[in-house]
């Protein structure tokens, strides 16, 4: 991977784990082996910008998730503030551009889950204000506007309050974000969204039959809209293997009355489950989601979303920040030139948050 390429991660689940980890807390500048994300590794990562997802469950509700997402971007504010060295906030391509020259990564913020809004655009105008770039309609439930890909549908998509939130957020230069969002919720926000949009941590359903992952016909109309999908790293997203295990303990959570939507408590039970162990994803399964989404959406229209510290598996070859370069390497010896491997680190991304602040 070329040191000069601006690699920018669409979804980092730090805020949440340093949230929800037990003491003492973690020194970023040293490593903690209870993260996948500390300032060495997104260093050796090569990493120059990064979304800071400031995600809220599903289980909070109303004024108790509002609270939750304005404590989240407090935590980012204060890990900034705390790195002045290595980070610096930045609300623009421009200034994402000027941070990665000044040898610090660029720290931009996506609120995950449209609950945390509260049903509010007062709520949402507010968010922007404070710097948060992106909002990913909903988590894994749906709410009151959108439906989820892993629940059961409501809406049928977006309803009409849903498509004034996506209007909004269209006025006030906010990226709209489909991952973890229905197909009809996609269908719906494209026909609806006069910018382009993002999925920020993503595969293609075409190689991985999960509900997370996007359909080939909304692949297919992200030419028309300048959107991106940004892939992602979750097993259970990019390999079938691990899709059919986690099928298998979803039905075994059912079984014990367990909710599988719910992040903390799967990962709880998974820990604890007497079944077969899953089977690793690889670095190979990955670049499998790339390059099928690139011939779905074409080069101008992929990314990268790890999504670290937000999942408890990682394929092998990709366990923690410091990996991105042996993806792109692996893409570099499939024949991927230089042009294409700097559209996929960032230069997709930088069009799309440069045409949400285009008058």
């Amino acid at each position: 991977m070329d040191d000069d390429l601006l690699l920018l991660d669409g979804h980092n689940d730090l805020p949440w784990a340093l949230r929800e980890l037990p003491a003492p807390a973690p020194d970023l500048t040293a490593g903690d082996s209870r993260l996948h994300t500390d300032l060495p590794r997104l260093r050796a990562g090569r990493v120059g910008a990064q979304f800071w997802s400031v995600y809220v469950p599903g289980s909070f509700a109303f004024h108790e998730a509002v609270t939750a997402v304005l404590e989240q971007i407090d935590r980012v504010y204060e890990l900034v503030a705390a790195h002045p060295g290595d980070l610096a906030f930045a609300g623009s391509a421009d200034e994402v551009e000027a941070v990665h020259a000044s040898g610090r990564i660029a720290s931009l913020m996506g609120a995950e889950g449209g609950h945390c809004i509260a049903n509010s655009l007062g709520v949402l105008r507010m968010l922007r204000e404070l710097g948060v770039r992106y909002l990913t309609l909903t988590h894994n439930l749906n709410n009151d506007w959108a439906d989820s890909a892993t629940d059961e549908p409501r809406h049928g998509g977006l309803s009409d309050f849903g498509r004034e939130v996506v209007a909004e957020m269209n006025r006030i230069g906010m990226i709209v974000d489909l991952s973890h969002v229905a197909a009809s919720t996609m269908r719906d926000a494209l026909a609806t969204t006069t910018a382009p949009l993002l999925f920020t941590h993503s595969g293609a359903r075409a190689v991985t039959d999960h509900p997370r992952n996007v359909p080939a016909d909304v692949l297919e109309t992200l030419p028309a809209n300048g959107g991106v999908c940004m892939a992602t790293f979750v097993p259970r997203f990019v390999s079938a293997a691990s899709v059919a295990w986690d099928t298998e303990l979803q039905a075994a959570m059912s079984a014990a009355g367990q909710d599988h939507r719910d992040l903390a408590v799967r990962n709880r039970f998974a820990a604890g489950w007497d079944g077969r162990p899953e089977p690793r994803a690889t670095l190979d399964d990955v670049v499998a989601h790339v390059e099928h989404l690139r011939e779905a959406a074409g080069i101008d229209h992929v990314g990268i979303g790890g999504d670290f510290d937000g999942t408890a598996e990682l394929p092998e070859g990709l366990d923690d920040v410091a990996a991105y370069p042996r993806l792109f390497d692996a893409l570099s010896d499939r024949g991927w030139s230089r042009d294409d491997l700097a559209k996929l680190a960032g230069r997709n991304a930088l069009r799309v948050l440069r045409a949400a602040d285009a008058p």
